[in-house]
């Protein structure tokens, strides 16, 4: 399947980049070129800035409603072009057609829930002990605000995003990942078709140290934010600096999975299973250290080996399979090297960690067990972001929390019981921005974010606003 060749979206135009340059969206599933985009440099950076700050000039003195009806606009294009920005993202980065679906669902509620979530806003009114002012805390549009987007959800973040940036009334400029940006190139051309109002949206993606470094670095922009790692969350808050700028940073993870052993069972393992081989196991909330008790241990090994086996590989619109490839050749190296420091440092492999038999083209691997598992290996100390599944026994409640706090991230964690108490003391405890307990649950109004090193602030739920509003308080003499 193939999508031609896609222009930037800068103030309210597709255009090909000033220097003229492409780039070929590879397929990782076979390493054929599915797309070109236009592939843009410091000089198309400069012009998305300056559109935006026109864009902006004009989206924040539109009312609330007359936002919104633009939002639902776009929203409906989307659900029209559901198909083709599905297959997108099966093509540039391997997702399951199944799975892209929640890519879609995460756009098209952030362009629905973020206007209504605006009509909540309300400015607060302050007593004056005196009796001599009237005083209330307003809040307002920040300004233009530039989105770094990972690669694992191209649109899922974009929505992310998109939604209360547009809601609050702020501008945006968005970066996809050159890994996976064809989808969202198409929404810039769905922008255009729908003749959204020029420069509130501006889609482009080229080399970082071009097109990030001067969107970073310039003067313009209010809000930073993004999705991906702790490292280019670190790289860009140096940059930043230029100004004073608000951050909101969803980054790294490395969540662990507590299984203890009054927990349900099957759904413990189902829920292991899904959250480790998901999207291939690209996910920041992906299990990344399964603690399971000694007395169950060995039980939920046997059971989980053979889940993992049952999972089917495959690719494209019509497959039914469970999980797709890699989506760099890149990242499936890393997968090796991973496996092989476990397993120098004692680790055993229980299943997979080869290349599948058939697909020697493409970037594909096996769903990956590992027994094992200790503090010195990389699978414990790094975020996995692959299908590679690392068990380690416990024995103790303190042994465990001990275990699962050991990590410089905090964004998901995930623990099984039925002790009330535990529960208790493992939500005060565990040093993650999310507890999860006897289940799995994200959505567009519940707050996702991490604490130390996994991120600044929330996205998704009301929380998100406070990225792209600024408050001001107003004190009138009586």
């Amino acid at each position: 399947m193939t999508f031609g060749y896609h222009k930037l979206y800068i103030g309210g135009e597709l255009v090909d980049s000033v220097s003229n340059k492409r780039q070929s969206v590879i397929c990782p599933a076979d390493d054929r070129s599915i797309a070109e985009i236009a592939w843009a440099g410091v000089e198309d950076a400069a012009l998305a800035l300056k559109a935006a700050q026109k864009g902006f000039q004009f989206w924040s003195k539109l009312s609330l409603a007359e936002r919104t009806e633009w939002m639902t606009k776009l929203r409906t294009a989307v659900i029209e072009n559901e198909h083709e920005l599905r297959a997108a993202m099966v093509y540039e980065m391997g997702k399951t057609y199944a799975g892209a679906w929640e890519d879609i669902e995460g756009l098209i509620n952030g362009l629905e829930w973020y206007p209504a979530a605006m009509k909540n806003m309300r400015d607060e009114q302050i007593p004056d002990y005196e009796n001599t002012h009237t005083h209330k805390m307003v809040h307002q549009p920040a300004g233009v605000a530039v989105a770094y987007l990972a690669w694992n959800f191209p649109l899922l973040n974009v929505g992310f995003k998109l939604g209360p940036a547009l809601a609050s009334g702020c501008s945006i400029i968005i970066k996809p990942s050159a890994v996976s940006p064809l989808s969202a190139y198409l929404i810039g051309k769905i922008l255009k078709e729908i003749d959204f109002p020029a420069g509130v949206i501006n889609i482009l993606c080229g080399p970082s140290s071009e097109v990030a470094h001067t969107l970073t670095t310039s003067k313009i922009p209010a809000v930073l934010t993004m999705i991906g790692s702790t490292q280019t969350g670190q790289k860009v808050i140096a940059d930043s600096t230029t100004s004073i700028k608000k951050l909101g940073m969803e980054l790294g993870g490395n969540a662990p999975f507590i299984v203890f052993e009054d927990a349900d069972f099957e759904k413990a393992l189902d829920l292991a299973i899904g959250l480790k081989f998901g999207n291939t196991g690209q996910i920041c909330v992906a299990a990344n250290r399964i603690f399971v008790h000694q007395s169950i241990y060995d039980k939920f090994l046997r059971a989980y080996i053979k889940r993992t086996s049952e999972l089917k590989l495959g690719h494209g619109v019509e497959s039914k399979a469970d999980m797709g490839p890699m989506v760099s050749k890149k990242d499936r190296d890393r997968m090796f090297e991973l496996i092989k420091d476990a397993i120098s440092k004692g680790a055993k492999l229980e299943y997979g960690g080869n290349i599948p038999k058939g697909k020697e083209i493409g970037n594909w691997l096996e769903p990956t067990v590992l027994s094992g598992m200790t503090t010195d290996m990389d699978v414990f100390r790094k975020e996995t972001f692959g299908p590679i599944a690392s068990l380690m026994p416990f024995n103790t409640d303190d042994e465990v929390l001990t275990l699962a706090n050991d990590t410089e991230y905090g964004l998901a964690s995930y623990i099984f019981t039925n002790n009330h108490k535990r529960i208790e003391r493992f939500s005060r405890d565990l040093e993650f921005g999310e507890i999860q307990i006897n289940g799995v649950k994200y959505s567009i109004y519940l707050p996702h974010g991490g604490i130390k090193n996994s991120g600044i602030g929330h996205d998704c739920s009301h929380l998100a606003l406070d990225d792209y509003l600024v408050k001001k308080r107003i004190s009138i003499a009586l």
